[in-house]
């Protein structure tokens, strides 16, 4: 749009203003430093100066001028902290988790049904795995029906609360 292309080109040089879609130019006879010509300050005062960057561009000087600005605002920017680990592979470290209070949401309502009715003892069989999830945690609580989980590792918390409800933990490879 030519409106945009010139308020881009018109925005630094005339002080333009964006007022709805329309470009608005304030006309320099009513700008403040037409007032300031005579002056030679031009408002910037004479200790001051109005220079470009006085104090460096973006974060330099924060470990020199603007120390106690960084160490005040932004503790422990600057340094290093723990063990370098060479050539980190993520799949050792994958390891996505579910917790015990959604066991049971996996297998379903009506399968937890017909298993409550069966008075032979068989529990149903829940593999984690299949679920893309390898560890068990023990946030929750889990009905007092005994269910048997496979998984690949088992809280300490979770391994209790299913042998507490009479379910088994079965480690898988």
């Amino acid at each position: 749009c030519a409106d945009h292309q010139r308020y881009r080109d018109h925005s630094r040089a005339y002080g333009a203003c964006r007022y709805g879609h329309q470009l608005v130019l304030m006309p320099t006879r009513l700008k403040k430093h037409r007032k300031e010509r005579g002056g030679i300050h031009c408002g910037n005062g004479r200790i001051g100066k109005h220079r470009k960057h006085e104090s460096g561009r973006g974060n330099a000087g924060g470990q020199h001028m603007h120390r106690i600005a960084f160490d005040k605002y932004h503790p422990g920017y600057f340094g290093k902290v723990g063990m370098r680990h060479f050539h980190y592979k993520k799949n050792p470290y994958h390891m996505p988790t579910v917790n015990i209070d959604q066991l049971w949401n996996m297998i379903g309502a009506d399968q937890r049904k017909e298993y409550m009715k069966k008075t032979d003892g068989t529990v149903p069989l829940l593999d984690v795995t299949q679920f893309g999830f390898f560890k068990v945690l023990g946030k929750g609580k889990i009905p007092k029906q005994p269910i048997a989980v496979k998984a690949k590792f088992f809280s300490k918390q979770a391994e209790e609360k299913i042998k507490l409800a009479g379910g088994a933990c079965l480690l898988t490879a």
